[in-house]
Order: structure tokens, then C-alpha cells, then sequence
């Protein structure tokens, strides 16, 4: 006979908790028209859809309206709402004010956050726009990354030359060529055509640990253990003039003035150094044009903005913002609680590759170069600002604010925007994507992990690696990323699925450096070999 189970108790239920939860406010629905961003033609008939809707479901929406796009692979798009100019007059009738849309109408427009007030202040009006029911929400919808990388799948050559380990690689902002630096002293360039090497850079006295592309990619830079910062002839591999002395510790990081603020005659190059400085050297001149002092420890990282700002990250647990038309001191930011090892710029992509862009397009003169630059660039800040994140060996990275140079006093905040937490050992690498929507860092930990790129949320945690994963470089059409381990592996993943799409065994030893431009790898470790990765 089966056991009867006696019915529970009933309890008498009194307090608080009874009381019914109150009722979340609805999303008012609105009326959208989207618009392309190319023609400014609309995209569609007008939609009604809840003004919370995010913007994922905004450009799922936006390619069903375009037809023929595969739902496993949308095209990616920004979104900006399109307002009247509050300035605008028949006589003199003005441009309409974009503002993006990172999140959704109801949180940048209806609801503004303080961001975004200041934002739309920023924008030239004093409050945020108010909207009936009746009126038609204009959005423009620019695709981002309308081209689709090739995925990288075999090696294509395994270069040797290099008697030493390979410390550095960085791929020319076109994509055709490579630089490495060793520990024996040299650097080398390689064609990536065809696949041999090009040019032998024989002249500093100890490792080169850093290297550095003109972005009209004229001039290679290396920096090395001796102190010394070279510039070399691309065409012709020789030196131009004598090396740039002043530093008195080895050279840590490089950076070039972005094309669209430099001279196309005398750009001007930054080095950082173990010695705690920063100095600023004139092509024309080839001597210091001043240097940036205050840090009290070493220099691990200059980066130079695109805002005619100077980023420098330090041993002293600060970070630095330098104008740097007079390397007057802007900011010092400093929440770190150990070193600062590494720094990534939103603009990163699009300052490092300048006039070259993914359609190959070839410019008459240095002029019409730089103009092309100007115009990309303003292209990629039109719907978000510049901004910088940090990583430390505090296990931590911080998201910061765009800063300005001239910002009146109290108007940039120094306040970071987001502090990123998960990793377990101290931070190796961080990189914006191309697009700037992303954000993928690199452990000692062993894991790759990705954050959101404008408010530095986690999005996900790529593990695969059995050993410290060095370094990461990012596709250009910013769905893949690419990381290089102590375990000797390269692991390429996919950011849609956040799993790993390829896994690049063939380096005998740990892998320290790599680079992705265009459709090609490059990579170099302690094995003393150069390989090509392509498709």
C-alpha cells in the first residue's frame, strides 16, 4: 500500500511581502523612420515599436527593412537620432543635430543619464529635446563593418632570420609589409606579397623592444634596450641620420602623430622610457622638442590621440593626459593600485592606419593623404567620442571618459567610467575594436575576456589557452580577435558565438607577439620564426 503523503500546512502569510509589487512603466510606443546614412533615403515605411527597444533588436529590424541580409550574419549599424537645429533659420538654415543611440530611445532621449545630458550639451542644447506622441523619431543607420574579413586558417610561411627571440611585430598600416624586432639586436621588414623578407635594420645595441609605422607609412621607428630610437627608410631599409639620443633607460613604447594632425613634411614621434620620461622628437629638427616629465617611475606606454592629446601610462600607478602641442600636463588620473602596463585607445585602428582603408584606395600625395585620414577619423568619432581604457597588475582595467584638451574647468569628468573586474592575475594586453563597440583584454590568468567598449561591461570569458595569454590583435571588420600564449598556440575567436573559431598550433615556443591587418597574421615568439597566417 502506498504511503499518503499528508498536504503542507498552510501558513498564514502577513507583512510587507503581501502587498502586490507595483507595476513597471510601460515603454511608450513611438513611430521610427530609419535613414540610410550614406543617401539619407529611408530604409523603409515608418515603424511603430517600444521606444526600451535596444539596439540590437533596432538593427535586426533595420536589416529586414534592407531585404536580403542573412539573418546569421547582420550587417552591424550605429544609430543616431536626427533633430532640427534649434539654431537653424530659413535665411541661414543649419546641418541637423545627431545624437546617438548606444542604448535605446527610452534611455538616451526620453530619459537621458547624466552622460547624455551632458552629451547634448555638449551638442549645443541646453536640455534634452521633447517629443509628443504624435511626432516621428528620424534615425540614421550607418553599417559598420559592411565588408567581412576572411577567417585565418594555415601558415602560410614560416620565416626565419632572427638569431633571438622575437619580441615585437607590427604590420604596416596598409597592410603590405611587417616589422619585427629581436633580441639580437635587429629589426627586419617582410613582404607580405610575397612572403619574403625585405630589409635587414642593423644598427642598435641591445634588444629592439618596440616598433612604430608612420601612418603614411614612409618611416619605421624602433626602440630599443640601449636607449636609442632609430628611424629607418621604408623604400630603402637605411637609417635617416643618427639615432635620437636623450633617453637614459631602454625605450618601452612608440607612437606617431596621427597623419591628420602631423606635418606631411615633419610629423612628430613620442618615446617613452624606463628612465620615467616622455619625449616628444621633431622629424624636421631630429632633436627633442620637449619632454614630458612627472612620472616617477617608468614609462610602459604612450599612446598619441587623435584630439591633439598625449596618453601616458606608468609604473607609478598614474596615467597621464599631455596636450600635445606644448606638452602642458591636462590630467592626471590615478586609480590604479599597481602598475599600469597597458593602454588602448578607441581610435586606435583608425589613427594607426590613416589614409588606408579597407577598399585599398591610393592617394596622389601626402596632402591628399592626410585630408583622407582627417575624413576617416571624423567619421569613426561621429557617434562616440575618444576614449582610453587601462589595464594593470592590479588584475583590473579602467574605462575613462573622453578628455579634452581646452575643456573648460570641471567639464571633463575625472571620474573613470567603468572599473573592469574578473580577471585573476594581473592584465598583459587590452585592445579597443576597429569599431570601437568592443573591448578584448588579455590575462596572465589564461583567458581572454571581451567588455562592452562604451560603458565597459562584461560581455563574455574565452577560454582555451592553457598557458598566459601575451597579446591580442583584432580583425578589421571587428568580428574576430586574435590572442597569442606562453602555451605556444595562437587561438582566433568568434565574437558572435564567443567561442573558438580557430586554433593556430605551429610555433615550437611561447608566442609573444602578433599583429592582424587586412586579410594576414603575423607572428613571432621564442622560437626565433616569423609566421604569416592567412585564410
Amino acid at each position: 500500500m502506498a504511503t499518503l503523503v499528508p498536504p503542507p500546512k498552510r501558513v498564514k502569510l502577513s507583512g510587507p511581502s503581501l502587498k502586490p509589487a507595483e507595476p513597471t512603466a510601460k515603454a511608450p510606443t513611438v513611430v521610427v523612420q530609419f535613414r540610410s546614412s550614406v543617401d539619407g533615403l529611408p530604409l523603409g515605411p515608418a515603424v511603430s515599436l517600444p521606444a526600451d527597444t535596444a539596439r540590437d533588436g533596432m538593427e535586426m529590424l533595420v536589416n529586414r527593412l534592407k531585404g536580403g541580409a542573412e539573418e546569421d550574419d547582420p550587417t552591424p549599424f550605429s544609430f543616431s537620432l536626427l533633430i532640427p537645429n534649434p539654431l537653424s533659420t530659413s535665411t541661414t538654415p543649419s546641418e541637423p543635430i545627431k545624437i546617438p543611440l548606444p542604448t535605446s530611445l527610452q534611455a538616451d532621449i526620453l530619459s537621458p543619464s547624466p552622460a547624455i545630458l551632458a552629451l547634448l550639451k555638449a551638442q549645443g542644447l541646453g536640455s534634452a529635446p521633447s517629443f509628443t506622441s504624435e511626432d516621428v523619431f528620424t534615425i540614421v543607420c550607418e553599417p559598420q563593418a559592411v565588408w567581412k574579413v576572411r577567417g585565418i586558417g594555415r601558415c602560410g610561411s614560416t620565416l626565419s632570420g632572427h638569431s633571438s627571440p622575437i619580441l615585437c611585430s607590427v604590420i604596416s598600416p596598409s597592410g603590405n609589409l611587417a616589422a619585427t624586432g629581436a633580441g639580437d639586436a635587429t629589426a627586419r621588414i617582410w613582404d607580405l606579397q610575397t612572403e619574403l623578407p625585405r630589409a635587414t635594420l642593423v644598427g642598435h645595441k641591445g634588444w629592439v623592444l618596440c616598433l612604430a609605422w608612420d601612418p603614411l607609412e614612409r618611416w619605421l621607428a624602433t626602440g630599443g634596450h640601449d636607449g636609442l630610437v632609430r628611424i629607418w627608410d621604408v623604400k630603402t631599409g637605411k637609417p635617416v641620420g643618427d639615432a635620437l639620443v636623450g633617453h637614459s633607460k631602454w625605450i618601452t613604447s612608440l607612437a606617431w602623430e596621427p597623419a591628420h594632425l602631423a606635418s606631411t613634411t615633419a610629423p612628430r614621434l613620442a618615446s617613452s622610457s624606463k628612465d620615467g620620461t616622455v619625449r616628444i622628437w621633431s622629424m624636421a629638427t631630429r632633436r627633442t622638442a620637449f619632454a614630458l616629465g612627472g612620472h616617477t617611475a617608468c614609462v610602459n606606454v604612450v599612446k598619441w590621440g587623435g584630439e591633439g592629446l598625449i596618453y601616458t601610462a606608468s609604473s607609478d600607478r598614474s596615467v597621464r593626459v599631455w596636450d600635445a602641442a606644448e606638452g602642458k600636463l591636462v590630467r592626471i588620473l590615478s586609480d590604479h593600485a599597481h602598475w599600469v602596463t597597458t593602454m588602448a585607445l578607441s581610435t586606435d585602428h583608425v589613427l594607426r592606419t590613416g589614409p588606408f582603408d579597407h577598399e585599398g584606395r591610393k592617394t596622389k600625395d601626402d596632402e591628399e593623404a592626410k585630408k583622407l585620414a582627417l575624413t576617416r577619423y571624423q567619421a569613426h568619432i561621429a557617434n562616440s567620442p575618444e576614449c582610453m581604457i587601462t589595464g594593470s597588475d592590479d588584475h583590473t582595467l579602467f574605462l575613462w571618459p573622453p578628455q579634452f584638451a581646452n575643456a573648460p574647468l570641471g567639464t571633463t569628468p575625472k571620474k573613470y567610467v567603468s572599473r573592469l573586474t574578473g580577471h585573476q592575475k594581473a592584465v598583459s594586453h587590452v585592445a579597443f575594436s576597429p569599431d570601437g563597440r568592443w573591448i578584448a583584454s588579455a590575462g596572465l590568468d589564461n583567458s581572454v575576456k571581451i567588455w562592452e567598449g562604451k560603458t565597459g561591461r562584461f560581455a563574455a570569458s574565452l577560454r582555451g589557452h592553457v598557458g598566459a595569454v601575451y597579446r591580442l590583435a583584432w580583425s578589421s571588420d571587428s568580428r574576430m580577435v586574435i590572442s597569442a600564449s606562453k602555451d605556444t598556440t595562437l587561438k582566433v575567436w568568434d565574437l558572435k558565438t564567443y567561442k573558438l573559431k580557430t586554433d593556430l598550433p605551429g610555433h615550437t615556443d611561447e608566442v609573444y607577439c602578433v599583429d592582424w591587418v587586412a586579410d594576414k597574421v603575423v607572428s613571432g615568439g621564442r622560437d626565433k620564426t616569423v609566421k604569416i597566417w592567412k585564410h
